[in-house]
């Protein structure tokens, strides 16, 4: 079994005996090891001697590597997503962060989460991406989001009017601090902190949360992923604002329409056979338990 491994630079060195047991385990499964490039330049010095092969071409790992895990937290899983892309290759995430819905292995549990994968002992959740156009092209190739496609004013700007068409016909224009568009996967980040739903991943729907508005009777609304959403915003006295994809960001300073839709390829996160999405919401978001004695 070929398994390869990603992460980022860690910045608690508390990390680093977790991570030389996740070497340590696949070798002991006799797993062909191979590590991400960016991760491997930091590992050097960081763990002892372990065998394993240096991925620098990603371009060619579609039936080629069996499995991706990543090190860290959802931020880290989000990012390995413009890596594996639109090649389906299974992701599994231990969470080396605080909340980890996505990267849902806990550090403790790293060896009966590793025997599983070997194992075979896991389904497979498959979560929609949304993807972003424009004449522009400002994500280039990575104009996908697992998570959310953001539009955000500066921090010392003032709000912005967003004005967002559904299937070509008007919907409503925001004026607001931002708006995110959402997928059921994203329902758990940054949406639900602006109070937007939770959306199961089965429900083949969108979100459109606004940040901050300036009505009171604006709210989120739930929307079928199947439409595409146009959006067009204005600044006042000209200033620029911020568009991201997951953990892009890129600067906008000119009018430009943007149009989002469904990415046209999934993300198979491993969903081990011990857990569910309703388990990891319960113990993410600490429902049946009294928070008075926390």
């Amino acid at each position: 079994m070929k398994i390869a491994v990603y992460g980022r630079q860690f910045n608690d060195q508390a990390v680093f005996p977790y991570i030389q047991q996740v070497f340590d385990i696949l070798i002991q499964h006799n797993v062909e090891i191979y590590v991400h490039h960016q991760l491997h330049n930091y590992l050097q010095g960081n763990i002892t001697f372990v065998e394993y092969k240096v991925l620098e071409n990603t371009d060619r790992i579609k039936g080629f590597i069996d499995l991706f895990l990543t090190l860290g937290g959802d931020g880290t899983l989000l990012d390995m997503v413009t890596v594996i892309r639109d090649s389906g290759i299974p992701v599994i995430g231990i969470n080396f962060g605080r909340l980890g819905f996505l990267a849902s292995i806990n550090k403790n549990d790293i060896a009966a989460a590793i025997h599983a994968v070997v194992n075979k002992q896991f389904t497979l959740d498959s979560r929609e991406l949304l993807g972003i156009t424009s004449e522009l092209e400002i994500f280039g190739k990575d104009n996908f989001a697992l998570n959310d496609i953001t539009i955000h004013k500066r921090d010392d700007a003032a709000m912005i009017t967003t004005h967002v068409f559904l299937n070509d016909e008007f919907l409503n224009s925001y004026w607001s601090d931002g708006i995110i568009i959402s997928t059921s996967t994203g329902s758990t980040a940054y949406s639900l902190s602006c109070g937007g739903p939770i959306i199961f991943p089965q429900s083949n729907s969108t979100v459109l949360t606004p940040i901050s508005p300036h009505n009171l009777n604006v709210r989120p609304i739930v929307l079928p992923d199947s439409c595409t959403l146009s959006f067009e915003v204005e600044r006042r006295g000209g200033a620029n604002y911020l568009v991201s994809c997951d953990s892009r960001t890129a600067v906008i300073e000119k009018k430009i329409r943007f149009k989002v839709s469904k990415a046209g390829f999934q993300l198979n996160l491993v969903r081990l056979n011990n857990e569910s999405y309703l388990s990891t919401l319960r113990n993410k978001l600490l429902w049946g338990l009294d928070a008075r004695n926390y």
